[in-house]
């Protein structure tokens, strides 16, 4: 069944009052908010490089927050073990039986701070709980539940003593985005608020994470034209033929592409995906998919220029106005 534009009309409306809300913890970053949300309700996660200080832990309060849901924030150190993130079973002597206690990847909403600090035995299990939505401990398994979106970080300045997180890996992240710092006016009203420490614990819930299950259904009935797919499938070729790439977008990425297409076309109020969706959307969702030749890179050629180059010289197909 493909959504009606009535439920696109109640689609695009509980969407602003999402980001609204989680606007008034995260003051100025709407469009980061709106990607990061839309990563969400696309049931993917997300991959913040930026700066430390720049609002990451607010943003997973305020989603958490916003949805009533839980958060959890996992520092990444050398030392980590799979074990701290996913949990353990543990004898209970009282009851003769091993028993699970779950660790912090149970909660709506994961910030996983610093990821490529973590041995990549760590950063395998995280990224298996991401790929499974669950953890298998001896066997058993044990669901995550839903929402269930995990934030990673990487510090774009300070990579001494680091582990990079390998291309099969990056290709597992929804999207890759930065919240960047705040221009002037907004960190003006950031200082005057500086007495609220926590300025997510005041945020009202405007859903239920149930309702977000719902809302992540609703978006995966947004028609998509074969004309769009097959313009996906065009420009991710594009990229793998591109001579300044080694690796281009994978089928997962293109999957990527078509998954939150559907949920931005709906937060437009729209129950169908223009040409124009996939174009806004492809640096976020395909940049970090891109590898580039090393002789390209080293001649000042990114992944950034290669998305560009390549919306460039595949055309689109003529929108379509109805399903």
């Amino acid at each position: 069944m493909t959504m009606t534009p009535e439920q696109a009309a109640w689609f695009q409306g509980t969407f602003a009052r999402l980001v609204d809300n989680v606007d008034q913890a995260l003051m100025g970053k709407r469009e980061v908010v709106a990607l990061v949300l839309s990563a969400m309700l696309a049931e993917g996660h997300v991959l913040l490089e930026d700066a430390p200080g720049t609002g990451k832990t607010s943003l997973a309060k305020a989603l958490a927050a916003t949805v009533q849901g839980t958060s959890t924030r996992i520092q990444f150190t050398p030392d980590l073990l799979p074990s701290d993130v996913t949990g353990v079973t543990i004898y209970d002597q009282t009851s003769r039986r091993f028993e699970f206690h779950r660790g912090p990847i149970f909660a709506s909403i994961v910030l996983a701070d610093e990821i490529n600090r973590a041995s990549p035995k760590t950063q395998s299990a995280l990224l298996e709980v991401m790929e499974e939505s669950r953890v298998t401990v001896d066997g058993v398994a044990h669901e995550v539940g839903r929402p269930f979106l995990v934030i990673a970080t990487q510090n774009p300045i300070e990579q001494a003593g680091t582990y990079k997180l390998p291309e099969a890996q990056l290709d597992r992240f929804l999207v890759k985005t930065a919240i960047g710092y705040p221009d002037l006016a907004v960190a003006e009203r950031i200082l005057a608020g500086s007495a609220d420490r926590n300025p997510s614990a005041h945020l009202p819930a405007i859903i239920t994470t149930g309702a977000v299950g719902d809302m992540a259904d609703l978006a995966a009935t947004v028609h998509v034209d074969p004309a769009v797919l097959r313009y996906t499938a065009q420009l991710s070729e594009a990229t793998r033929d591109d001579k300044a790439t080694r690796l281009g977008v994978s089928v997962r990425g293109s999957l990527a592409m078509v998954r939150i297409a559907k949920v931005f076309a709906a937060a437009q109020g729209r129950h169908f995906v223009l040409p124009d969706d996939v174009k806004t959307l492809a640096g976020p969702v395909w940049t970090h998919r891109i590898v580039l030749d090393p002789e390209a890179e080293f001649g000042g050629t990114s992944a950034e220029a290669v998305i560009a180059r390549v919306l460039e010289s595949v055309a689109a197909p003529q929108a379509r106005s109805a399903a």
